[in-house]
């Protein structure tokens, strides 16, 4: 399932990236890999949303192709409603249950789909812990979008995998290397079972990543040298606790500001830099070298118990050597991009190569939204009869962005395998609406990763 033991002779380094599934998982798939053709004759696309909130609304619009208003406030939910004069414009797509823990999300996005005139009826809309198994009942769904937080997404994915349902799960995968595990276990039973996912690392289906990183593939900068990537931006939404909120409550709410849930903002977010750096270096990385981070502005409760920025070098095969930064943090420079040197020449991975002799190229095609993208590759291929499945890839990327994660928590090197053999759980023991303090934050020279 894995390609741990990737490390190809130096002299080989293109061969190898030419040649490995991962490095070409994207740019090869639609074409490449077998598909399935959904349930129904004629290929009709029946969605259950898991996850109610401004993300998952945000994904049913994008799947039905309706245009969406994205508002990221600094207090309260961000949301993604539908835009003013918005109107359905794919065919044969329906979207038909609803599930999340809260009844109040949920009836938002419902409203927001009432205004497309798409009415979801209340027998088909669940919440609690266990909606998701409600809603993967539902014999009508074929395709499952997974919004939740992402603690929940491993569990939720091989539930859907074994429902027989098609699945885009938003990023990241996991919040730890049991997710993770599972997050791999279930793509292996979604190629079985001839099933397809697509992950939230719209990157993937950007027409000029795909085309810059394929001509990094083919030698246009020569053998790479390192690599570098970066999202230090502002600080993002937070939901202030409400009486009568117990811990669970608050914590799922605002869900960004725990590592249980979110990752930390090294996994959740930053996991998208992280996979362009995988797919560009056609592996993941051997170990976390050295990591340095802290939380430094956001010191309050609010801000749960995640850092607020961090730094991280890691060892790829053939010694290349990846540098990343992410920081949440109002008032400093926003960064957020990738960039690979080669013997000849750099490229952004994202539409421009610079060789060191040679004309320099751009991509300069008008570009469609990646995040449509996303759900239209995936749903051709199933249509096709030639599900795509990104399982393995973003579970990579996810535990590449863990291992920084812990090597900065811990002010330890952390190398692959022992990150993905990790039997630390993080989360409660049991899921129900009760007691659970914050976590204490992650001290550098005292923090175990185990």
């Amino acid at each position: 399932m894995s390609e741990q033991d990737r490390t190809p002779p130096v002299s080989s380094r293109r061969t190898f990236i030419r040649n490995t599934s991962l490095g070409l998982a994207t740019a090869s798939a639609l074409a490449d890999v077998p598909l399935v053709h959904a349930a129904g004759e004629e290929g009709e696309i029946k969605i259950g949303l898991i996850g109610c909130g401004g993300r998952g609304t945000g994904a049913l619009l994008d799947a039905v192709g309706a245009a969406a208003k994205v508002i990221y406030p600094q207090s309260g939910y961000h949301t993604e409603d539908v835009a003013e004069g918005a109107k359905v414009e794919k065919k044969r797509i329906k979207v038909v249950a609803l599930a999340d823990m809260f009844g109040d999300r949920l009836e938002r996005c419902r409203a927001q789909m009432a205004k497309l005139d798409i009415d979801i009826s209340p027998d088909f809309c669940f919440t609690g812990f266990d909606a998701y198994k409600k809603l993967l009942a539902v014999s009508d769904v074929n395709y499952v979008i997974l919004a939740t937080p992402p603690h929940f997404r491993p569990m939720h994915l091989q539930a859907a995998i074994e429902a027989g349902k098609h699945v885009f799960m938003e990023k990241p995968a996991a919040v730890d290397a049991p997710g993770v595990r599972m997050v791999m276990a279930a793509g292996e039973l979604a190629k079985e079972k001839g099933l397809g996912i697509a992950a939230g690392t719209q990157r993937r289906h950007d027409r000029s990543y795909r085309e810059t990183i394929n001509r990094i593939h083919e030698g246009a900068i020569g053998d790479i040298v390192y690599a570098k990537c970066y999202w230090n931006g502002s600080q993002i939404w937070v939901i202030n606790r409400q009486d009568g909120w117990s811990d669970i409550e608050w914590q799922m709410r605002n869900w960004n500001y725990f590592t249980w849930l979110s990752g930390d903002h090294y996994v959740e977010q930053h996991v998208h830099n992280l996979d362009v750096m995988n797919w560009t270096l056609g592996s993941h990385p051997i170990r976390a070298v050295s990591g340095q981070g802290g939380r430094q502005v956001r010191v309050g409760d609010v801000h749960g118990h995640i850092f607020d920025h961090f730094a991280v070098e890691f060892e790829y095969p053939n010694g290349v050597s990846m540098f990343s930064q992410a920081r949440q943090i109002h008032g400093c420079k926003n960064t957020v991009g990738e960039e690979v040197v080669g013997t000849n020449g750099r490229s952004n991975c994202s539409n421009y190569v610079e060789p060191s002799d040679g004309e320099k190229w751009r991509y300069r095609e008008r570009e469609a939204s990646a995040y449509r993208l996303e759900h239209e590759d995936l749903i051709t291929s199933i249509r096709e009869g030639k599900p795509i499945n990104e399982a393995q890839a973003i579970a990579e990327a996810t535990l590449t962005g863990i291992m920084g994660r812990e090597a900065c928590y811990s002010g330890q090197p952390v190398d692959w395998e022992t990150a993905l053999k990790s039997e630390m759980r993080l989360g409660p023991k049991t899921y129900e609406l009760g007691d659970f303090p914050i976590p204490p934050v992650a001290m550098p020279g005292k923090y175990r990763f185990s």
